[in-house]
């Protein structure tokens, strides 16, 4: 059939068609060989050269043949069972080439061929089982990331006055999700975070991770006392959790300038660094259990007012990050850590500590180890968001003692706690008569 056009007397030649289609065809066999190259197991191919020439140059005749099975054995590890099939059937031709050649006994030689045959084909089933659970193990990670990325929300690195960075490591690296969690809520009541840690690890964790987090970023927005916030958070779990799991976490507010508000449940207490790099943990004046677990000791947590200025920055973590371990069993010194590498950029610092966590433990955690890095920015860094900030909920700077600074060993802060008793009311009533000022709860929220 002619491929010529006819259009007003003149005909089209055939040879730019003819072109075109040659050059659709070289380039699908380019894709084809491009496909196949990339397929080709390399390595189990070499080992059954190898085998061939060594049987070549020695011409012992059947005393190498048998390790050709090792090409398509090698091929299940790194190839799928196509691949496998392919070494195995080139490793067929060359043994029953080789035995021929050497003049090897038909008897000898099919016992051989068999084996190889066995060999190739036990091999491609193992390929093909493995290849079927890196599947499954693709789709795990992949539902894992989706219910991480559902229940620990992405954290913008400015909010409000802050400089927020985070880490985050699971422990089963499979799930790519752990029992750590965190989150960080501009409320009208100010800016409000939670780290903290479930007992337990893995996907078996999620469920107490989505309880905890949607409690908290419920009651941060009705609730204005911070201790509110937290009793919300105990009567969820205690109707919830067995009678073995628990959730320690700290819960952090910023409820005025130069303040910050810290209520400890049996967690790993946070590191304050100075706008001069002076470190220092932030330990409760009264120790309370972790989450779920107050009905053992019947009182509630204190709340600690800490004093938080321009440049200053807080460290919150997990205990997968202080109880990591080196091969001499060494715990990794996370403050020291941290004054090494402290700078003005929260994601430096949490990047290098975490590079220096991942080679302190050779390359694997063996918990799950969060990291969230808060920094409160200065009026020129802030550009102007800061004063927008504090206009929208009406609160005014605190000037910074230095004196109280002079010591970092401790960190100057005033303990604030209620009863179970005197509700959120009475808390309010007991700190504004010790000078602490509560805003409304009709502010408008922080962008």
């Amino acid at each position: 059939m002619s491929q010529a056009r006819d259009h007003g007397g003149d005909h089209w030649p055939l040879w730019p068609f003819t072109k075109r289609a040659a050059g659709r065809g070289a380039s699908a066999s380019r894709r084809a060989a491009a496909q196949l190259a990339a397929g080709v197991p390399v390595v189990p191919v070499l080992v059954v050269s190898g085998v061939v020439i060594v049987d070549a140059l020695g011409g012992s005749g059947m005393f190498w043949l048998p390790l050709l099975a090792a090409g398509p054995a090698l091929a299940a590890s790194t190839n799928g069972a196509r691949g496998v099939l392919c070494v195995g059937f080139l490793a067929a031709v060359l043994g029953a080439t080789l035995g021929t050649r050497h003049g090897v006994p038909g008897r000898q030689l099919a016992v051989v061929l068999s084996s190889l045959l066995a060999v190739t084909l036990a091999s491609a089933l193992a390929s093909a089982l493995r290849s079927r659970r890196e599947r499954v193990l693709a789709a795990v990670r992949s539902v894992a990331e989706a219910a991480q990325h559902a229940v620990l929300k992405p954290i913008p690195q400015t909010v409000g006055p802050f400089r927020v960075a985070v880490r985050y490591s699971a422990a089963a690296a499979e799930a790519r999700i752990g029992g750590d969690f965190y989150a960080l809520v501009p409320t009208p009541h100010g800016v409000r975070l939670i780290v903290g840690d479930v007992r337990g690890k893995g996907l078996t964790a999620v469920g107490t991770t989505a309880l905890v987090l949607g409690v908290f970023r419920e009651a941060v927005y009705d609730e204005p006392d911070l201790l509110a916030v937290v009793g919300r958070i105990e009567r969820s779990l205690a109707r919830n959790l067995g009678p073995d799991d628990f959730v320690t976490a700290v819960v952090v507010g910023h409820p005025r300038a130069g303040e910050l508000e810290v209520v400890n449940c049996g967690h790993a207490a946070p590191l304050l660094i100075s706008a001069s790099g002076d470190v220092a943990a932030v330990e409760p004046t009264r120790p309370a259990p972790p989450l779920g677990l107050r009905a053992l000791v019947g009182e509630p947590p204190c709340l600690e007012i800490l004093p938080f200025s321009d440049g200053d920055q807080l460290l919150l973590y997990t205990d997968g990050v202080t109880e990591a371990r080196d091969r001499a069993r060494e715990f990794y010194p996370l403050a020291d850590g941290v004054a090494r590498h402290v700078s003005d950029e929260p994601e430096h610092v949490l990047s290098a500590v975490h590079d220096e966590l991942l080679a302190h433990v050779g390359g694997r955690l063996h918990d799950d180890a969060a990291l969230l890095l808060l920094r409160m920015q200065a009026t020129d860094e802030a550009v102007g968001s800061e004063s927008v900030a504090s206009e929208s909920v009406g609160i005014e700077s605190v000037p910074r003692d230095s004196g109280s600074r002079a010591d970092r060993g401790s960190v100057p802060v005033v303990s604030r706690s209620r009863s179970a008793a005197g509700g959120p009311e009475g808390g309010r009533r007991s700190a504004e008569r010790n000078g602490v000022a509560f805003p409304s709860p009709h502010q408008p929220a922080v962008q």
